[in-house]
């Protein structure tokens, strides 16, 4: 009859299982407050807004850090996180309602010599109409088509830092591409000229 052991035997940890997971949040704050503000900047977080947003992300990673175990990568249960706190801000009546007028201290940078008011006018124009469309679509989508139609990332890394398998990220991609176009063929020249 075999003897019963002591103790039972403690497996090693894999290797660099435990520094994640040990984080504090200053430290992922420290490390991947970039990666969260720009998420939030990739879901249509308005400007005025960032700054609250951004803190409520963190105050979440606070409450929920002892619930990371590890099982997926940090980046990647942080963006869970912007994602379900950029749709609560989404559904708030100021994000429908909001219309943003210039920030007066950064007159003085918008009036450059080398553009015309009249360009600058459709500039503006253009830029509010991409902004309404990027909103009308949905929150998945929107991320993936600002990252990789806007910021130029590769599908892979799309993948990598959603979470997401690739052939989600080209499914996604696809739909959000179909719904630009359609809402893009929606704006005539003659609603442009007249939206202000």
């Amino acid at each position: 009859m075999r003897a019963k052991p002591a103790a039972v035997p403690v497996l090693p940890e894999p290797q660099g299982a435990t520094s994640e997971i040990a984080l504090t949040v200053t430290q992922v704050h420290d490390l991947h407050g970039e990666f969260v503000w720009r998420t939030l900047h990739r879901m249509g977080i308005r400007p005025p807004h960032v700054d609250d947003v951004y803190q409520e992300v963190f105050l979440v990673v606070h409450r929920r850090l002892h619930t990371f175990a590890g099982q997926c990568a940090i980046t990647t249960w942080l963006y869970e996180i912007c994602f379900r706190v950029a749709a609560g801000y989404r559904r708030k009546a100021h994000f429908r309602r909001e219309e943003l007028v210039p920030d007066w201290s950064e007159l003085e940078t918008m009036s450059s010599p080398s553009f015309s008011p009249e360009r600058q006018l459709v500039t503006a124009r253009r830029t509010k109409q991409l902004e309404r469309i990027l909103d009308a679509l949905p929150l998945e989508y929107r991320v993936v088509f600002v990252m990789f139609e806007i910021e130029g990332l590769s599908s892979e890394e799309i993948a990598e830092s959603v979470g997401a398998p690739l052939g989600t990220v080209y499914s996604r991609l696809h739909r959000a591409r179909k719904r630009f176009v359609r809402a893009l063929a929606k704006l005539g020249p003659a609603q442009m000229e007249n939206e202000s």
